[in-house]
Parts: C-alpha cells; sequence; structure tokens
C-alpha cells in the first residue's frame, strides 16, 4: 500500500516502505565517501526528534540551521518537522548583520552550525540572540555542543519520549507552519516566508511526476539545501526514492560527479555556463582534423531543439558527432546524466542545445521562494518542452499575465505570508488572492511561460523608451570574455554597461597577443583589452533594438561574487551593491567625455 504523504515526514515512512536502499543519504568526509541506509535516516531522524523533547523544545519554536551541504541536515529537518518544529535553514555565507536580523527575527531557540568555521564567524552574533538558548555543530567542534549529543538524549529517553512523539506526529496538519525561509533579496532586509507542510508537499509531489527516474538511481545535492530549490527538489528525490549524494564544497563538484555518477541534479546558469567554458576551452586545446572536428561537432548543436524530428542526413552528422565527440562531453559529466534542472536565472539557449545534444537534457524552471518554489518547468514526462522557455506551468498552479507583462500565480504552493508582516504579505497577494511575482513573461505559443525581466529592474531612458537590462546582460553574457554585466542608464540618455570580465580566459588572451601586466587593475586600463571586450559588445549591439545598445563600457578589476557582495547567495546581481560600488565609474560614463 503507498504511503500518502501530506507532511514533508511522511516521506520517510514513504521510503522505508517502497524505496529501502544502502544509500539513501551520502556525504564525505576528509576525501572519504560515507553513507546512510534508509533504515538509518528513519531511525536518526526520529532519534532528533525525541532527543529535541527531551532538551524541552516545543510545538512551534524555531530552530535555524547554517550549514553547508551534509546528510545530517536530514536528520534535523525530519525531527523537527515531526515534533512540529518551524525550521529555520540560513545560508552560511552571508553578513554578520543579516545572521543578527534573522536569528531575532524568527526567535530561534537553537542554533545548529555546520562546522568550526561557521561556529567562530557567529560567535560574535549569538550573544546578541535574547531567544537563542543552545548552539550545536554538525561537525565535532571544540568547546561547542555536539550534534550527535541530541541523537544520544533521544535514544536514552525513547521510552519516556516516544508515546508524546507519536501524539505530536498525529497533531500536526498539512496547513501548519512547516518552515520560516529568509529571501536573500537584492536590496532591504530579509523577509521570512512562512511555508505550511502542505506548500512544500503539493510542490515537490507535483514536480517529481516529470521524470520516470527513481529507485535505481542516484543523484548529487550541491546547491545550498537552505534554498527552497534545493530543498524541495531533495524532498522531490526522496520520494522517488533516488540515492542523494551532498556536496559541502562547491570545489568538490567535479570530482563528485566523477566519483557517484549522478543521473540527475540541479544547478543554475552561472555554473552550466562553466561547464560549457569547459567544453570550449578543451576544443581549443586540440590540433588540426580533431580541432576542425570539434568545433563542427559543437557547432551541429544548434539545430537542437526537443521534440524535433532530423532529416536522414542531419540525423547521420548527429550520430558521427556523437561517437566522436559528445560521448566524451557525456564522460565529463559522469556518463549517467539524463537531466539537469536549471533555475535561479536565465538559461542560454546555446548551452541547453549543447546539453540537449549530447543526450542530457538541460530543463529549465521558474518560481519563487514565496511559491514552494516551482511555478513552471519543462515536462519530459509529457515532452512538453520548448528551449529559452521556463516551461508549462506546473500542476496545480494557474498564472495570468497582467496588463503590465507581470506575471500572477495561484497554487497550493503559494506562502501563507510574510512572517510578522501583515503589511508586505498585503502588497504581493491581492484581494483576489493573486501573488505578483514582480517577474515580467509572455507565454509562447498559449502553453510555454517566459521570462523576460523583473519588473523593478526595468527602468526608462531620459527619451521614454524602456530598457529591459536582464534580458540585455544575458545576451552579453554569450560573451566567453564577459563574466558578469549590469546595464545601466536609467533617466539618462543611453544604455551603458559595467563589466566584470573572465579574468582567465582574458589572461589567456592576452598571453597570446603577449600583452603584459601586473594585475587586473592594470590590465582593464589597457587600451587593446578595453577594445577587445568592445568588440564582443558590438557584436551583441547588432542584435538589440537602436535604444537598446550599450553605448559606454567600464571594465571593472574585481570578480563578483556573494562573498564580495555584488551577487546574492543564488548568484543574483545585487544592482544596489554593484552601484553604490561603483558610482565613479556611472559618474565617469555620464558625465561628458569620450566614450
Amino acid at each position: 500500500m503507498t504511503v500518502k504523504v501530506t507532511r514533508t515526514f511522511d516521506i520517510l515512512e514513504r521510503c522505508i516502505e517502497e524505496f529501502p536502499r544502502e544509500d539513501a543519504l551520502g556525504g564525505k568526509f576528509n576525501g572519504k565517501w560515507y553513507t546512510y541506509s534508509t533504515e538509518e535516516y528513519y531511525k536518526k531522524s526520529h532519534q532528533f526528534a525525541l532527543g529535541l523533547l527531551a532538551l524541552g523544545i516545543k510545538k512551534g519554536d524555531k530552530i535555524a540551521t547554517i550549514t553547508n551541504n551534509r546528510p545530517e541536515w536530514n536528520f534535523a529537518d525530519m525531527g523537527m518537522a515531526m515534533t512540529g518544529v518551524v525550521h529555520v535553514p540560513v545560508y552560511p555565507n552571508i553578513s554578520e548583520d543579516e545572521y543578527r536580523y534573522i536569528l531575532s527575527h524568527s526567535e530561534a531557540v537553537m542554533l545548529i552550525a555546520g562546522d568550526k568555521k561557521i561556529y567562530e564567524k557567529l560567535n560574535p552574533v549569538v550573544t546578541d540572540i535574547v531567544s537563542l538558548k543552545d548552539v550545536y555543530t554538525f561537525e565535532e567542534v571544540n568547546g561547542a555542543k555536539y550534534f550527535e549529543e541530541i541523537l544520544k538524549l533521544g535514544e536514552a529517553g525513547r521510552k519516556k519520549f516516544e508515546k508524546e512523539l507519536q501524539e505530536i506526529k498525529k497533531t500536526i496538519q498539512p496547513e501548519d507552519l512547516a518552515t520560516l525561509i529568509y529571501t536573500s533579496g537584492t536590496t532591504g532586509v530579509p523577509k521570512g516566508v512562512m511555508l505550511s507542510h502542505n506548500n512544500l508537499v503539493s510542490n515537490f509531489t507535483a514536480h517529481s511526476k516529470l521524470h520516470n527516474l527513481g529507485k535505481g538511481h542516484r543523484v548529487i545535492s550541491f546547491l545550498p539545501l537552505c534554498h527552497v530549490y534545493e530543498r524541495s527538489v531533495n524532498y522531490h528525490f526522496q520520494y522517488k526514492g533516488m540515492g542523494i549524494y551532498y556536496v559541502g564544497n562547491l570545489g568538490q563538484i567535479v570530482s563528485a560527479i566523477r566519483e557517484i555518477k549522478p543521473h540527475m541534479f540541479n544547478s543554475v546558469p552561472r555554473l552550466m555556463e562553466k561547464v560549457y567554458d569547459g567544453f570550449v576551452a578543451k576544443g581549443k586545446e586540440l590540433k588540426g582534423i580533431k580541432k576542425s572536428l570539434y568545433f563542427w561537432a559543437l557547432n551541429l548543436t544548434r539545430h537542437f531543439e526537443y521534440n524535433k524530428k532530423y532529416g536522414p542526413i542531419l540525423k547521420l552528422k548527429i550520430k558521427i558527432a556523437d561517437k566522436l565527440i559528445y560521448s566524451k562531453w557525456r564522460e565529463a559529466l559522469g556518463g549517467n546524466i539524463v537531466y539537469i534542472v536549471s533555475g535561479g536565472a536565465s538559461l542560454q539557449p546555446r548551452i541547453a542545445r549543447v546539453l540537449g545534444m549530447a543526450g542530457m537534457y538541460n530543463l529549465e524552471g521558474y518560481g519563487l521562494t514565496e511559491t514552494s518554489p516551482v511555478i513552471a518547468v519543462n515536462n519530459p514526462a509529457t515532452g512538453e518542452m520548448k528551449i529559452g522557455t521556463v516551461g508549462p506551468v506546473l500542476e496545480g498552479f494557474e498564472i495570468k499575465i497582467a496588463e503590465d507583462g507581470e506575471i500572477l500565480c495561484k497554487g497550493p504552493g503559494l506562502m501563507t505570508g510574510y512572517y510578522k508582516e501583515p503589511k508586505l504579505t498585503s502588497e504581493v497577494i491581492d484581494e483576489e488572492g493573486w501573488f505578483h511575482t514582480g517577474d515580467i513573461g509572455i507565454l509562447e505559443d498559449g502553453k510555454y511561460l517566459k521570462i523576460t525581466d523583473r519588473k523593478k529592474e526595468i527602468f526608462k531612458l531620459s527619451g521614454g523608451k524602456y530598457i529591459a537590462p536582464q534580458l540585455i546582460e544575458n545576451k552579453l553574457k554569450v560573451s566567453n570574455l564577459i563574466e558578469q554585466v549590469m546595464v545601466i542608464g536609467e533617466n539618462e540618455k543611453f544604455a551603458s554597461a559595467l563589466i566584470s570580465p573572465n579574468f582567465p580566459l582574458l589572461h589567456e588572451w592576452c598571453s597570446h597577443h603577449k600583452i603584459l601586466f601586473e594585475n587586473n587593475e592594470e590590465l582593464i586600463k589597457i587600451p587593446a583589452v578595453i577594445e577587445k571586450i568592445r568588440k564582443e559588445v558590438d557584436e551583441i549591439n547588432k542584435t538589440l533594438g537602436t535604444h537598446e545598445k550599450i553605448s559606454r563600457i567600464r571594465l571593472v578589476s574585481e570578480e563578483w561574487t556573494p562573498a564580495t557582495g555584488e551577487l546574492s547567495p543564488t548568484l543574483k546581481l545585487r544592482r544596489n551593491a554593484v552601484s553604490g560600488k561603483y558610482q565613479y565609474l556611472i559618474d565617469d560614463i555620464y558625465s561628458a567625455g569620450k566614450f
């Protein structure tokens, strides 16, 4: 009999009954992989729940986790869920002020930090949090309480608290609050998004129907579990009985792919762009006929479309290219990849085509923290897939496009509101129950949603013409030499761009052209370098409308990252931060003078 899942922790019963496996969860410590069986996962999650009861934690209390990805996160997550505790997962790479705000605003009574580095980073903060009673760590840290102590406490108190735990589990309803997720945002203080069990369950059960992978398959998880996108798909993978291997360090992704040989994983466009750049770089290393064949095969990918029937000649070419080149790309990604799900930002169509032609479907989707998160995603189960779109609307959701182009939606995944912020909630959910996403989009062919920009990011030139910066930025990033870019020009006569180049590639180009420099500050001032980037921009300008063309550019010497503040933890551009940091360049661009 199939276990009905209406609350997140019901997944445990389903896995025990239907999908027992030795590697339900896996992680890496000191360079070695270790795994937990389904039975161990079930047992340790219950031990954690019993441990919380032994510590006097009550239903409705908030517990924060701040950690890199690790299998043990699930023990805490499930243990909290079955005791009615609200999980507050937080990014490990935000500022002290943001930690202070989130921990105070959520009134967290306990915090579980990942390792020594995170624990020490949080030390100056935790003393300021009035509600906080205990701090534990997932890894053993001198002077800190160890996560395993909670499990031992739970096991020791099993007889005393088992009945109470079972009673609490019965009281937990699908509508009960399961988690508070603070949106990183691009401006202002973070907002606490309240998501119920039903919000989360309705969403992951719907997108779990999009493919037929299951118990015989493995996945890797490296996007932060504190982000609703990775968390939702984490539940989805477990719901389908797949083995999940967690990568806590982004530098380990390549080795994890080779060692685990996953069939599927989640990603963001920036990481897939790096995979594409790697493919291109590999081709450039070749010589003669091998190099010609490689780029012939790469060029052939422009023909790829989902569900397209190729003519006999093209089919033969693809078969030859697959044997010689595409098979090597699959091998580089472990040899088993069937699907890569991409979200968080717009995916360049050429990347979807390259991977698709090699038999690895890069499925683009769309959603927000407030929608638990998926609103739309390309669907291989029904064959409803279209490159350049985020696919059809997910089962259960309905959308409409407002007069100004904004995407509005309704559905069971829609949040119950912002924590302690009814006014902010009413600003985004109207009287008819429609959630205003803040994104601009269109429906292609009557069913495929295409995101064109953020409503708040669209600006007007002094001549009255509108600029959708994200659309132009995505086109500019097609250039291998442009790593990040921000289009500017609000209330000015023309659009311009601040560009953070792809420094490794630019260094290589300079070496090839015998251009010498001491550092990146010197590099970006070299006329030949500026001219090279200018030519790249001019090529993209040919595809833009007259008012959209980038008139002036300024290069910056820094890489933009979440750590340095120009990008959010999900790699989205923080426009206010970039504008503030480079105001002197913006002033220079729009003062009288040469281009």
